[in-house]
């Protein structure tokens, strides 16, 4: 089958397609002709290099998190979605830019009501939208929420989920003015550039601060973010997109200021808590059918530009969700 990999970390070059065999479905687990595939940040940090050197067929790895298509096969002991049935996945272990996947039926849901190309940014974006929320943000009825990279993928889901998980206000940072545009039709209720947004909150907060802090982005918005927060405020740590090095967090001033920090990682819970990630993607999946969630349809780009698409990511250039046209679809 075709397929887009790398065989050695490193920029978008290193990206080609190329030939692999088509994977066949062990026990448990679900063979899924691609239509679509997401792409998500998690995805250059794989190119990188980030999550260690490629190790699959042949020496490639393949990128890909999150996808949406057609079941064509199921392994032993696997409950279904039947074959035929259009689905949606997340894909722990990669894989999702290419012509056929393999995923775990933990992780398959089917796609009623909604686009296939919609569908492929739901796997990996809304159970974790959901997870930094709900799980480890442990949200509460009336409670202020403050979304950094409020205009990407995760930022998208997680400003429309909160409203429904009883969010009084939400509040997102960006880091330019195109971007605060770009997320103005999300429903915010103030957008803040992202340098010295601690004051701007603050001021918005009446001096409060916010309940709740979703943090993908790490080192001084990591620190300001604890500064923002209320009393018994909390900080979800999902994500570094700057690159930053590693600090460490002062006990003393979490405790004697009332404050604490939580993490999210999805590839964790898919590990140890499988049936979360289910759980999160049938949510999901319902309420953007039935459009108790809004959203915007995806960018989807044809399959042969995913280095600029990955570019993009790397620069910032991108909002909402991007989706690969891997079946040559369009826009469907």
């Amino acid at each position: 089958m075709r397929a887009y990999g790398f065989k050695s970390n490193g920029g978008t070059e290193v990206l080609e397609e190329i030939r692999v065999p088509t994977p066949a479905p062990g026990p448990g687990q679900v063979l899924i002709e691609v239509a679509y595939a997401g792409v998500n940040f998690a995805e250059v940090q794989h190119r990188r290099g980030e999550f260690g050197e490629p190790d699959g067929p042949g020496g490639y790895d393949v990128p890909g998190l999150e996808v949406s298509g057609t079941v064509v096969a199921l392994g032993s002991g696997a409950p279904g979605p039947p074959v035929g049935e259009q689905v949606a996945a997340y894909l722990p272990a990669f894989g999702g830019y290419a012509e056929f996947a393999v995923a775990d039926a933990d992780f398959v849901r089917p796609v009623r009501g909604l686009p296939l190309a919609s569908a492929a940014g739901v796997p990996c974006v809304y159970p974790t939208a959901y997870g930094v929320l709900a799980d480890a943000g442990r949200i509460r009825d009336g409670e202020t929420v403050l979304i950094h990279a409020a205009a990407g993928g995760v930022g998208s889901a997680a400003a429309r989920i909160a409203r429904t998980l009883g969010a009084s206000r939400v509040f997102g940072t960006v880091g330019s003015l195109e971007k605060a545009e770009q997320a103005a039709a999300l429903g915010y209720d103030a957008l803040f550039i992202r340098e010295g947004f601690a004051d701007a909150v603050q001021e918005a907060t009446a001096g409060r601060g916010v309940d709740l802090v979703l943090d993908p982005v790490g080192g001084p918005v990591r620190r300001a973010s604890l500064q923002a927060l209320s009393p018994f405020g909390r900080v979800v740590v999902y994500g570094d997109l700057g690159r930053h090095a590693d600090w460490t967090a002062d006990v003393w001033d979490l405790w004697k200021n009332s404050r604490a920090i939580a993490g999210y990682n999805i590839g964790d819970v898919a590990r140890r808590s499988p049936a979360t990630i289910g759980d999160h993607l049938s949510r999901a999946l319902s309420a953007l059918a039935s459009g108790a969630l809004p959203h915007d349809r995806p960018a989807v780009v044809p399959w042969a530009e995913v280095a600029q698409v990955h570019g993009r990511f790397e620069a910032g250039d991108t909002h909402g969700k991007t989706v690969l046209d891997i079946a040559g679809r369009g826009a469907v």
